[in-house]
């Protein structure tokens, strides 16, 4: 896979969850820190967020916001102050499906939003996850990521009917969605180290060819030569951008997908061994221990894993 994709499976846990809001009048809820990434999407009318710690951010119809390390935040209507934000209601109780509509209160003020969370397992962040800032706000611009705004209009009208299928659509397109704002957020940092690793042509040559297939016997010349460099100019360039050389980023990718892979897969300790470079269960088990300080057998077992082979290398 590439980067990107691998970075994102590496800490994605179960399926994302979803609440679809109707609300209008003067309102707010607290969503408290989370173990994953939460998200809100505004699919009719305005509000606004505040980030714990942060400052407020404005949302309008189509914008889409990421909390990447499940930052604790309020989100209220649009003319909420500071009192109404301290008195914010815990999102637990405030959504049960029968938000007041004020009658006072004009068509215009009714906000709709699609407010969700993905499950994460942030201690194997890969550094372009660790990066993301803690609020990701991708505004509705005209012009500005097609893709972004074709996969949150899929989501208003899967959201708007009940449709044959929607129960695997509906999980299809968070996954797009998560995907979208991350390349976005890529698109538009100017401060990110990522972006600009990808956006280098020795770097990102490197790093898909480890990616695709890390298993592989790669050394420095052989990956210098995928990258069509020498491997002095491979090594400074790759160790400036990614700040490690390019055969200890690979080790430890080695090792970060042979844990997602003892925590979500049953096979014995020499398969995985295979899968990611390693000649020998042994020699897998002492470079695992040295980066996760605990045996594969012992991080298995406390991620809720399954071993068919209790014995370790």
């Amino acid at each position: 896979m590439d980067v990107v994709s691998d970075a994102i499976s590496a800490v994605r846990r179960g399926r994302p969850s979803s609440n679809r809001v109707r609300v209008s009048g003067s309102w707010s809820t607290r969503l408290a820190p989370y173990e994953g990434a939460g998200f809100h999407v505004v699919l009719e009318g305005s509000c606004r967020l505040v980030p714990d710690g942060g400052a407020p951010v404005s949302l309008g119809t189509g914008d889409a916001v990421l909390l990447p390390h499940g930052t604790g935040h309020v989100i209220a209507d649009s003319r909420a102050d500071a009192r109404a934000v301290e008195r914010a209601v815990p999102f637990e109780r405030w959504h049960d499906g029968r938000q007041p509509r004020h009658p006072h209160r004009s068509a215009s003020d009714e906000v709709a939003l699609l407010c969700g969370k993905y499950r994460l397992d942030a201690s194997r962040a890969h550094p372009l996850m660790a990066e993301l800032p803690k609020v990701v706000h991708l505004p509705n611009r005209v012009g500005d990521h097609p893709e972004l705004r074709l996969a949150i209009d899929l989501l208003g009208r899967e959201l708007d009917a009940q449709r044959p299928g929607s129960c695997i659509a509906v999980p299809g397109l968070l996954d797009l969605l998560l995907v979208y704002m991350i390349r976005s957020w890529m698109a538009e940092s100017t401060t990110g180290a990522w972006p600009a690793v990808l956006g280098d042509p020795v770097a990102a040559a490197a790093l898909r060819a480890l990616h695709s297939d890390p298993a592989a016997p790669w050394t420095n010349d052989r990956l210098a030569a995928e990258a069509g460099v020498s491997r002095p100019t491979l090594a400074r360039r790759f160790t400036s951008l990614v700040g490690r050389p390019p055969m200890a980023y690979l080790t430890w990718w080695r090792l970060t997908v042979a844990a997602t892979l003892l925590r979500d897969t049953p096979d014995p300790l020499a398969g995985i061994a295979r899968r990611v470079g390693y000649g020998t269960p042994y020699a897998f088990s002492h470079a695992f221990s040295r980066e996760f300080g605990t045996t594969p057998g012992r991080y298995r077992a406390a991620a809720g894993g399954t071993s068919p082979d209790a014995r370790e290398g």
